[in-house]
């Protein structure tokens, strides 16, 4: 079971780096150690849909990623993320979304700065900074949700129990899909390691290095929320920057199960930037 699941990692980990790209029996097969026709039944079993669906869901959210978070045209997105031309893009993204390409960019302010457009003072309130972020290798656990706290509470929970080494172990967070326009089945959150843990076998991938605009964060993260309704009230839309589609790391600076009880806990969010 565990080799199952370390094989569905890999072929998701595999499939979001090449979801622009033709991806072939043969690229699935090697990366899976399965044949083609069990990681297509392993995987629909355990993610509830095929690799193929998978991956036309990724093009379509990579694309409304794009939408929201920078100027391109929508030809330019539609090549971008792999579509043979605007027409094919067109048809995936509504038949996904329920809009058009066109609809969603005309209506993107409404959904960053919320229905009844908050009036946050969050430029004033977040006081972001722009850091440059490594590329970074990390041991991974997942979970399904639609950015839960109590579930993400529950997989740290699991994950912790995987016994790191206390000195040297850095955490993060991968916020994998993006929370304004994700469906509640399908989002994803990876709780990472800097460390291979002790006791179990976990598997590994790279968070992205690059430009980033980091937030802070301070205290309990059963209120994080608050901090990314400031984000997200204006800000995000407001800022004059360009963000890239690649995930919203979160990194725990001071991490609830090993922070000083004196100490407040310390969340960085790190927003990518194009």
């Amino acid at each position: 079971m565990e080799d199952q699941l370390n094989c569905i990692y890999r072929v998701i980990n595999f499939m979001e780096k090449n979801y622009d790209q033709p991806v072939s029996v043969k690229d699935l097969e090697e990366i899976s150690n399965y044949s083609y026709r069990n990681i297509q039944r392993i995987f629909k079993y355990s993610c509830g849909e095929t690799i193929g669906a998978f991956q036309q869901r990724l093009k379509v959210e990579n694309a409304y990623k794009l939408i929201l978070y920078t100027q391109e045209s929508l030809t330019s997105i539609a090549v971008e993320v792999g579509f043979a031309n605007i027409a094919s893009f067109s048809k995936a993204f509504k038949q996904h979304f329920g809009m058009s390409p066109k609809t969603a960019k005309l209506s993107k302010e409404q959904l960053l700065c919320g229905h009844e457009m908050i009036p946050v003072l969050s430029e004033v309130l977040l006081e972001p900074e722009m850091v440059y972020l490594k590329p970074i290798q990390v041991f991974y656990q997942s979970t399904k949700t639609y950015y839960n706290n109590e579930e993400i509470e529950v997989l740290w929970e699991k994950f912790i129990h995987n016994e790191f080494p206390v000195s040297g172990t850095e955490y993060f967070g991968v916020i994998a899909d993006e929370p304004l326009i994700r469906t509640e089945i399908n989002c994803r959150y990876d709780a990472c390691s800097t460390i291979q843990s002790n006791n179990t076998k976990l598997p590994s991938k790279t968070i992205l290095g690059g430009k980033y605009v980091r937030f802070t964060h301070k205290g309990s993260y059963d209120t994080i929320d608050e901090t990314y309704t400031k984000i997200y009230s204006r800000w995000i839309f407001s800022s004059g920057l360009e963000f890239s589609h690649t995930p919203i790391i979160e990194k725990y600076e001071r991490h609830a199960k090993y922070a000083d009880q004196t100490e407040e806990q310390l969340t960085y969010i790190l927003l990518p930037l194009k």
